[in-house]
């Protein structure tokens, strides 16, 4: 599913039934030793799908540690982010020449917990909400929230700093719409200075895309 909402030159690799014999890299395990199950199945299924996923841009499938701020530590020259949830994990990764970041998102697609909207969102934002959500089945709520994530994902690698809720501003438009899922874009307008560390231009905003679908919500950025 991922690769529907992803451009040509991402590798991306998902996991919707998670294997009983699948073992973490060899150096990787001292990063979950202590871990409980649920974690440690959610990290190890998301790292086996990125080495798919270098294994697709013909990279080796080595570990992948963590950075201090515990974000996957990608091999020198590529770009990618991870996310998983309840039933899925899945990973996208690209050569760094061709994109300068990457965030994705999963969620089931089901209501936000009470009282979790108001603190994820803008006034903008819920208004919009107000007026889609009684002619819609579709938990949007939550796909808003997604979006949130996967614009966090595609910040922090290129500023190396905190992006809050309320600092990303985020609009969307709908391709394709049924009772069950759907499919679109989204623009998610950055609210604070966006100075980088890459060298590259300051970041004002990103664009991504989404998809409901068989249960799940995905968000993807990927920036050139």
């Amino acid at each position: 599913m991922l690769g529907r909402i992803l451009p040509n030159g991402v590798a991306a690799a998902e996991l919707t039934v998670y294997p009983e014999d699948l073992k973490p890299h060899p150096g990787e395990e001292h990063l979950i030793a202590r871990a409980v199950e649920k974690r440690r199945r959610d990290f190890i299924g998301a790292r086996y799908c990125a080495r798919e996923a270098l294994s697709q841009l013909g990279e080796p499938a080595v570990a992948i540690g963590k950075t201090e701020g515990g974000a996957p530590a990608w091999p020198r020259g590529i770009v990618g982010s991870l996310t998983h949830c309840d039933g899925y994990r899945a990973a996208a990764l690209a050569h760094r020449l061709r994109f300068r970041s990457i965030g994705i998102d999963a969620e089931p697609h089901a209501q936000l917990p009470d009282g979790v909207l108001d603190s994820v969102s803008l006034p903008a934002e819920r208004e919009w909400l107000t007026a889609v959500l009684p002619g819609t089945g579709l938990h949007l709520d939550r796909l808003l929230f997604c979006a949130k994530e996967a614009t966090y994902k595609a910040w922090n690698p290129l500023t190396g700093r905190w992006l809050g809720f309320e600092d990303a501003h985020i609009t969307f438009t709908v391709d394709r719409e049924s009772e069950s899922g759907g499919e679109g874009t989204f623009h998610s307008d950055l609210l604070i200075p966006g100075h980088t560390t890459d060298g590259g231009s300051p970041l004002t905003s990103f664009d991504g895309r989404w998809l409901i679908s068989d249960g799940l919500i995905l968000t993807a950025i990927v920036e050139a």
